[in-house]
């Protein structure tokens, strides 16, 4: 059976691909900073399922990555299948303004950018380079970066999407990355792509204000202009069954090497 290394499995979409990946005899490697809180979670909810291991993993730590690659190779026999960048870095300081509001704070612009940077971009160059000697002796040879629609130039000009400029901005430097390892590493078999999970509901606009509230529907108004039929966020459960059905479909000789495309394996995000 195939073996997976997936990122950021202690809550939210993480924790839905762990879930939903486990549910066979695949073997499943969750990175998680707080293991000991993960290994919980999982003896709470799957219990019983032998086959997930969890590694202490931070995209902030290059010395963890190492260590979680040599530990997954000690699990798998020294190769791997798929890794899966599900982690990065999540702000609610740029969720709601546009970016000319946010340079008005220069020095927490210039924090939370960098934070974004370091965990979204360079921790996943840390990431990629600590596992791919593993996933070129792997089978499948996929590696998948979850991106966002909002790091997509034509529909962020398109709909005029000002909300989390840092966040896109990060995740718009994670498809470049993603695309530069799909340039070295197709010739040897490697797809790497980009994959936008869509709108899920996990929690994070749950504590709004009403003046954030109000960006937030004026977002939603502008995908209901762009999809006229979507009528809200996914659960998780639906948004990781797509992803999951997207990176099973793509190929190399289909051409997805270096992309970024939606859920639905296209460039329609919504």
């Amino acid at each position: 059976m195939p073996s997976y290394v997936i990122t950021g499995v202690s809550k939210g979409l993480g924790f839905e691909f762990l879930r939903q990946i486990s549910s066979t005899n695949n073997t499943v490697i969750g990175l998680a900073r707080d293991v000991a809180a993960t290994k919980k979670r999982v003896n709470e909810e799957l219990s019983g399922r032998t086959n997930i291991h969890i590694l202490h993993g931070d995209l902030n730590d290059y010395e963890t990555l190492q260590k979680a690659a040599a530990e997954t190779a000690d699990i798998t026999g020294g190769s791997l299948d798929y890794l899966i960048a599900n982690a990065s870095h999540i702000s609610y300081w740029d969720s709601y303004d546009p970016i000319g509001t946010l340079a008005q704070d220069p020095k927490r612009l210039e924090k939370e950018l960098t934070e974004h940077y370091r965990a979204t971009v360079l921790g996943n160059i840390n990431l990629y380079a600590s596992f791919i000697p593993l996933i070129l002796k792997g089978q499948v040879k996929k590696v998948i970066a979850i991106s966002t629609g909002l790091s997509d130039l034509d529909i962020t000009n398109q709909l005029e999407l000002e909300l989390a400029p840092l966040y896109a901005i990060a995740k718009a430097g994670l498809n470049m990355m993603t695309a530069k390892f799909s340039a070295q590493y197709r010739k040897e078999g490697v797809l790497f792509m980009n994959v936008c999970p869509g709108v899920v509901d996990v929690g994070h606009s749950r504590n709004t204000t009403p003046a954030q509230m109000a960006s937030l529907m004026t977002m939603r108004e502008k995908f209901q202009t762009y999809a006229p039929h979507f009528k809200g966020p996914a659960t998780p459960e639906e948004s990781v069954r797509d992803v999951i059905s997207v990176w099973e479909r793509a190929s190399i000789e289909k051409g997805d090497a270096g992309h970024l495309v939606s859920h639905f394996g296209d460039k329609q995000f919504l």
